[in-house]
């Protein structure tokens, strides 16, 4: 009967029939502690080396059956200190180190690091580089949902969709290496600007993978977005309710996912957000389906902006020449002493950064990543605190798989979309 039903009829009865299935689960006592007699109980440990876990996330189960009655992830497993790191670190050495945070957007990081710095020191930044870097936030944006996609498809039987999602991040891995000469990190940015401009030749062929970009994605959603085995792993499950969502501390399509209409590029606009046309992406489900939805649906979005910013892009330099503050060209270290020195003082001790704390935030793929930036006057940050939205967004992570059964845990963590580098730091 399938064949007969329009794709929304399909999703509303089987969030109807799970419905069902949540009322008489939540009938029951799901208070129970891990320290309770366990009588038929099984606790599960999943992860943290599970691939469905997307990284090293630890989730430790209690069943009756194959419904979980208590949930406890567990972060931690790819600690790597980098907040201690930046204390060490002088402002302009910590830029790599941001690419290996949300290592599917890496660019996003460096963008929004910079913007940091840049709001600490004071200074302004060209034109150009601006505009770049919004451009390059959003190829981020567009491959980070990309592997999002492809990611959730997989792990609910869809192993095709990967391979085309990887296909396309390929394409853009290729003309990222044109724009930035790394596929992968970057460290594009540059306080006060960007490492390198753009040539035209590489903007065409941007443009021309944009014109491209939207029929594939047809094709995904002609394939997938039909399938009643995928609707059935995807809606009615993983239910985060509007004030829940809040409550938890979600942002990004997470949040988006639950009708809450918030997005810093429209809400706290920054880089030239505010001068392009583009649509907050919501649905009102609150269930895995619509996180999954929302994300297919803002890299329509991301080559509408795309598009803007290839028909605006102004000319003109990418890096602001501040001395002692940002780092001259290399041409002119070559043949100017001035420069020489700056250079020589900005490697080894840092731009001095006035007293005071910031907070800058952006909308990164998987929500507000904000960086919380200390200076007491010195070229090394005193304190550097990430508000990553991978660890935000996990902490609804309990509230989401109790009450469900264990076959939706892959669906709802692949929902949530977490980097456990980003959430670990």
């Amino acid at each position: 009967m399938s064949h007969l039903l329009s794709n929304e009829e399909i999703v509303s009865l089987n969030k109807k029939r799970h419905e069902k299935i949540y009322k008489t689960l939540l009938d029951k006592d799901t208070e129970l502690l891990f320290d309770d007699p366990l009588e038929n109980d099984m606790v599960l440990n999943m992860g943290p080396q599970h691939p469905a876990t997307h990284g090293v996330l630890r989730v430790l189960l209690r069943l009756d059956g194959e419904t979980i009655i208590k949930c406890v992830p567990e972060l931690g497993y790819l600690h790597r200190g980098y907040e201690k790191i930046a204390e060490n670190c002088n402002y302009h050495e910590f830029i790599p180190h941001t690419d290996r945070l949300d290592y599917l957007a890496p660019l996003q990081n460096n963008v929004g690091y910079v913007l940091a710095v840049e709001n600490a020191m004071g200074i302004s930044v060209p034109e150009r580089a601006i505009w770049i870097r919004t451009l390059v936030s959003e190829i981020a944006r567009i491959s980070s949902h990309l592997m999002a996609m492809g990611a959730t498809c997989m792990d609910v039987g869809a192993l095709t969709l990967l391979l085309w999602t990887f296909t396309e991040r390929e394409k853009l891995y290729d003309i990222i290496e044109l724009m930035t000469g790394a596929r992968f990190t970057t460290s594009y940015t540059r306080i006060g600007g960007v490492a390198n401009d753009i040539d035209n030749a590489t903007l065409d062929k941007l443009r021309s993978w944009a014109n491209e970009f939207p029929s594939e994605m047809d094709n995904y959603e002609k394939v997938i977005h039909r399938n009643r085995i995928f609707i059935d792993r995807m809606a009615g499950i993983g239910i985060l309710e509007p004030e829940k969502a809040i409550a938890l501390g979600t942002t990004g399509p997470v949040l988006r996912g639950s009708g809450i209409a918030k997005d810093i590029r429209k809400d706290n606009p920054y880089l030239v957000y505010d001068q392009l046309d583009f649509d907050v992406i919501t649905e009102n489900d609150c269930d895995t389906w619509a996180r999954y939805m929302v994300r297919v649906k803002e890299m329509r979005e991301s080559i509408k902006l795309i598009h803007q910013i290839l028909d605006k892009m102004p000319t003109g330099e990418v890096n602001a020449r501040k001395a002692n503050l940002t780092l001259p060209k290399k041409s002119d270290i070559y043949t100017n002493m001035e420069d020489l020195i700056s250079d020589f003082m900005l490697i080894n001790f840092g731009a001095d950064v006035p007293k005071g704390q910031t907070y800058t935030a952006i909308e990164s793929p998987k929500g507000e990543l904000g960086y919380f930036l200390v200076s007491k006057g010195t070229g090394m940050p005193w304190k550097l605190k990430f508000r990553s939205p991978c660890a935000g967004n996990i902490q609804a992570l309990a509230y989401l798989i109790e009450g469900s059964m264990l076959s939706d845990v892959v669906a709802i963590i692949g929902s949530i979309d977490p980097i456990m580098g980003e959430a670990d730091k």
